[in-house]
């Protein structure tokens, strides 16, 4: 046997062994986390039943077998989420699963919440992402952004936060990420320092992340988080939130966010160099390759530009209102396969593992409230604030959804926090608009872990920065949001019309 004949063999064979030993490793620890989510869900199922509840007016809930066994099944989900012991997709199929299998709601309930308007709305709004990308409107957009910023590191900073949170408008967050990625490599490969982490590479990137946070706050369209909850609110609190309504109360705390950041990363990540030489004619190089606007662009844009307009139009047209917001959004999915702008590879590459998540999350959400979970942890809870100032209940949700957000997918921190919070909100004369709207905020910006968020996994593939760095300028970031947020409380939202507090005579008897 010749030389390369023998090495290539051996090469072979340590390959082998490598990718022999890699998954033992890691398979013992998913095995480990996944035994001990069944194992907590089992000792909470099989365990003696739980006190009651009893609220301020001496008022007992009494939590049933049902009530017990969701909760174990939220801690079940809960690690294994955290962990990724299975694909997020498929922890989400396994709430269903053990709902039915374990009698904790009937299976025509908990799979009936898998298939629900809102995960249909997540559904086309990550289509719109899709075929932003696919015609190529977003790098047309981020060529002319660069054209117009110039040169300059700090308008650099400003043009790609402006165009990151613009663009989470219209299309999911992660899918903005995933689009602005590429050109933002583009973009430091400009910068000349080869791949070397520098401060402007890492204000780039992380701001990147913390901005399509911030941006996606702002429309039900950003993020999936936002119909989760306004769902909730809808089946918790009897009215509905429309999709101008929150809008208009997020955009000013949203944009606020955005140029906050920009200073921050100015103040903690000021670029080495004042201007890169040479960016703004690439960009206009990029951007007349591209042509005119081809017939796939307008037509998207035409279709896009027109379900925003009828959503907004619903909060002013009572004709108009009773449309479903997720009938109205897949016709524009229904468009872009008539029109041929998608086809049958583009449904295919659907995140199909992100679709089972939130199934799974308002699957969560919907069990703990249905089976009187969720209002004995709130009544529970609410033994904390019983003396507190609304201000104090309102920031102590936000504060809670920040950092579980960080933990674990902040669709499933909505789906169990809020339910809960609406239950407690009543009781202390806080009105739920508010409860709702702060824990989104929050909810939108989880800045101290990667797992937070799509875009902090997306933004660290750069290797920009470490896990360590992201954590210690997160903490910062945090403080700043939650300073936001006491101001949107205080200030913001009582001058644009919102209830911050509610009459006594609605507090719960």
């Amino acid at each position: 046997m010749s030389d390369t004949a023998q090495n290539t063999q051996n090469s072979g064979a340590d390959e082998k062994v490598g990718l022999a030993e890699q998954p033992s490793r890691f398979n013992l620890f998913q095995l480990f986390f996944m035994f001990l989510g069944i194992g907590i869900f089992l000792l909470v199922y099989f365990s003696p039943p739980w006190p009651a509840a009893v609220d301020p007016m001496g008022k007992e809930f009494v939590l049933s077998p049902q009530g017990k066994a969701a909760l174990g099944l939220f801690l079940l989900a809960g690690i294994w989420w955290v962990f990724e012991v299975l694909p997020i997709g498929v922890t989400g199929i396994t709430i269903g699963v053990v709902q039915a299998l374990f009698f904790i709601r009937p299976a025509s309930d908990a799979f009936k919440d898998f298939m629900d308007p809102s995960v249909l709305f997540i559904f086309g709004s990550l289509i719109i992402g899709a075929v932003f990308t696919k015609v190529g409107i977003t790098k047309r957009m981020a060529y002319k952004m660069l054209d117009i910023v110039g040169e300059r590191t700090s308008m650099i900073y400003l043009g790609c936060f402006v165009v990151t949170a613009l663009l989470t408008h219209l299309m999911a967050h992660t899918a903005v990420a995933a689009t602005m990625y590429p050109l933002l490599l583009s973009i430091y490969a400009l910068y000349g320092e080869g791949d070397r982490p520098t401060k402007f590479g890492k204000g780039l990137f992380i701001g990147m992340a913390f901005v399509a946070g911030a941006g996606s706050i702002i429309t039900l369209l950003g993020a999936a988080r936002g119909i989760v909850a306004l769902g909730f609110f809808s089946e918790i609190v009897g009215r509905e939130i429309s999709f101008f309504e929150l809008t208009l109360y997020m955009a000013p705390v949203g944009w606020l966010m955005v140029f906050l950041l920009w200073g921050f990363f100015m103040i903690f990540f000021k670029p080495e160099k004042a201007v890169i030489p040479g960016l703004r004619e690439k960009a206009r190089e990029l951007n007349a390759a591209m042509g005119p606007l081809s017939r796939d662009e307008k037509l998207a844009g035409i279709i896009v530009l027109g379900v925003i307009a009828f959503l907004s139009l619903q909060s002013f047209v009572p004709a108009l209102e009773p449309f479903n917001k997720a009938a109205i959004l897949l016709v524009s999915t229904i468009l872009f396969f008539v029109l041929k702008i998608l086809d049958l590879n583009d449904l295919e590459a659907v995140p199909w593992n992100i679709i089972l998540l939130f199934a799974g999350a308002m699957s969560m959400g919907f069990c703990l409230w249905q089976t009187g979970a969720a209002e004995w942890l709130a009544i529970n809870w609410l033994s904390f604030f019983q003396n507190a100032p609304s201000i104090v209940f309102i920031l102590g949700i936000a504060f809670f959804v920040m950092v579980i957000s960080n933990f674990i997918m902040n669709v499933a921190a909505i789906a169990i926090s809020v339910p809960v919070a609406l239950v407690v909100a009543p009781y202390l004369g806080v009105a739920p608009e508010v409860i709702v709207f702060a824990a989104l905020v929050t909810a939108g910006m989880p800045f101290m872990l990667l797992v937070g968020a799509a875009p902090n996994a997306i933004a660290y593939n750069s290797k920009q920065f470490t896990s360590g760095e992201f954590f210690a300028y997160g903490i910062p970031a945090s403080i700043l949001l939650m300073a936001v947020v006491g101001l949107a409380v205080i200030l913001i939202w009582p001058l644009m019309g919102m209830p911050i507090t509610i009459a006594p005579e609605a507090v719960a008897p």
